[in-house]
């Protein structure tokens, strides 16, 4: 595999980031879905749509942690142009598995893509629920997190189930 084929990679091989100068400004928005799988004993702690424990509503306070997150992106991944975002939400859920069920959408208008920062919404979202909920028990499975769509870029991508 050719180094042109890595978009952080420079002709040498040296890390690199991306020029995005020339690129057109476009509305971009980002989707990802992170999973995190809670036992049994967490899951009777679970009061409507949400688990209330001494450090504060788990989920509400995920909510909180994926938007600051998001809004950091730049800081935390090395290659990662620094965007500033126009809109972020953090959405849980629980899903047909029982499963809690994290999506960030973040969106902006500009140069360059946001997945990263969807990404990285749903992931440290799903962290501060393990996080909040590790004192109940540490049988947490944080089982994936993915990119489900994007659009405004060169390509747009939704992800079929």
């Amino acid at each position: 595999m050719s180094s042109q084929e890595f978009t952080h990679l420079d002709n040498a091989g040296n890390p690199s980031m991306v020029d995005v100068g020339e690129k057109p400004v476009t509305k971009r928005i980002a989707k990802a879905r992170s999973i995190v799988v809670l036992d049994d004993e967490i899951m009777k702690k679970l009061q409507g749509e949400e688990i209330h424990t001494k450090k504060g509503p788990v989920f509400q306070t995920a909510i909180i942690a994926g938007v600051m997150a998001a809004k950091k992106t730049g800081e935390l991944i090395p290659l990662c142009h620094p965007l500033g975002l126009e809109n972020c939400q953090v959405e849980i859920s629980m899903n047909d598995q029982n499963e809690v069920e994290i999506i960030c959408t973040a969106s902006l208008t500009g140069k360059t893509g946001i997945e990263m920062e969807a990404l990285t919404g749903a992931s440290v979202a799903a962290l501060t629920i393990y996080d909040m909920c590790k004192a109940f028990s540490h049988n947490i499975v944080i089982r994936e997190t993915r990119l489900i769509a994007k659009s405004g870029g060169k390509r747009d991508f939704v992800l079929e189930n």
